[in-house]
């Protein structure tokens, strides 16, 4: 019996980290066991995060705790109502003290807790930080409304590793950094999961009226191994598709 679900996800993620996905979502549905009397028994939602940002043209750095708090936030309020408070100090200790909290449903009922795991956990249990999770006790929610809802299409994950390959294009500067990899995308939808800017440069070695904006392309095979030629025909795609779509060049 267990009081919490978090070990199994933190395990999960350091596996995903070392075959080569770090930035994963994971979350399981289930009992947690509090203490030795069944009220201490609780059906619970844990989620965890491991978010490994991308590289941006821009240098931003984005707190993924915000972004957690105001996801809980949004989803209690639609299950729950407006009555939850914020509590900070009070959370178990595998929490980083000053960067958790907790979700109160009125003074007493806790509905939830969230934030970063603590740094000692991670090193624990050898999975490369920060890790950032939230517990969600349903048991104290109340049923929600019925709504009616369209069927999606079962998530397929694929056993291979991803793979990483960056561009960099030369194009006029009127031209936008996202219109390069845009283009990108459609080339392969079924191999190239993403695109993303991570570097713009004017100056020495850039002809005037030219920027160099650097791409970061992901592919994902599904069914093999790429093979040393099949990559650079995607790549020479790539290349001609950003020349169609916005004269870019590549850049030597």
């Amino acid at each position: 019996m267990r009081p919490s679900a978090l070990p199994n996800l933190i395990d999960a993620a350091g596996r995903n980290a070392r075959r080569g996905s770090p930035d994963v979502a994971l979350f399981e549905i289930g009992p947690l066991y509090r203490g030795d009397r069944p009220e201490d028994q609780v059906t619970a939602v844990t989620a965890l995060v491991a978010p490994h940002a991308p590289r941006r043209w821009d240098g931003a750095k984005v707190d993924p705790l915000f972004d957690l708090k105001a996801d809980m936030i949004g989803l209690l309020e639609e299950l729950a109502g407006p009555n939850l408070q914020t509590v900070q100090g009070a959370n178990s200790d595998w929490w980083h003290p000053g960067r958790s909290a907790r979700l109160q449903l009125g003074p007493k009922t806790v509905v939830a807790e969230f934030g970063e795991i603590h740094p000692r956990i991670c090193k624990a249990l050898d999975v490369e930080g920060p890790l950032y999770a939230f517990e969600l006790n349903l048991d104290v929610l109340p049923e929600p409304k019925r709504k009616a809802t369209k069927t999606k299409p079962a998530l397929e994950l694929s056993p291979l590793m991803p793979l990483t390959r960056d561009f960099a294009f030369l194009v006029e500067v009127k031209v936008a950094a996202g219109e390069v990899a845009r283009p990108i995308l459609g080339v392969d939808k079924a191999l190239i999961s993403d695109a993303r800017v991570f570097d713009v440069y004017q100056g020495q070695g850039v002809a005037e009226g030219f920027k160099s904006v650097a791409v970061e392309v992901i592919l994902q095979p599904k069914d093999k191994t790429l093979t040393d030629a099949e990559i650079e025909a995607l790549s020479a795609r790539i290349v001609a598709a950003v020349d169609k779509a916005v004269g870019g060049k590549l850049r030597s």
